[in-house]
């Protein structure tokens, strides 16, 4: 399987670092220079250096033949324009896209985004659950 990702810091590093020892065909794109050395000190990888959004440079990371596309970079907007580029000029079965503002889901959802990631929402959750797991004992002093 193919995968594109656009956005090299902490959530793409991670995730292409990930990708990459479970051997999946994935390129990296980051616009900054600095951090795409960095990433490939680090790891072997296909790593390209530009603009995720700008059409050749998707297209010079093998776009089209990528079945998904997972745009990370710390910008909303960014990473709608990505998927939506994804999807309607390379017909991307799957785009992801990491949302920062809770508030940008369903516009994600209704403008074509398959699947959307908000690390505001998931962080809230997982600290909600263990308030659900956990047995609190909450004691009332009676009035007397």
């Amino acid at each position: 399987m193919k995968a594109v990702i656009v956005g090299g810091g902490k959530v793409g590093y991670y995730l292409f670092k990930t990708l990459n020892k479970k051997r999946y065909d994935v390129v990296l794109i980051e616009k900054d220079k600095i951090i795409c050395e960095k990433i490939a000190d680090e790891i072997d990888g296909n790593i390209i250096w530009g603009d995720g959004s700008d059409i050749q440079v998707l297209e010079d990371a093998g776009i089209d033949k990528a079945e998904i596309v997972a745009a990370v970079t710390g910008k909303d907007e960014e990473n709608l324009i990505i998927c939506q580029i994804a999807k309607i000029d390379f017909n991307i079965k799957k785009t992801i896209a990491r949302i920062n503002n809770p508030k940008n889901i369903q516009v994600f959802k209704a403008l074509g985004v398959d699947k959307t990631v908000c690390s505001t929402e998931v962080i809230s959750n997982l600290i909600e659950d263990e308030f659900e797991n956990d047995q609190f004992s909450f004691f009332r002093k009676s009035k007397k």
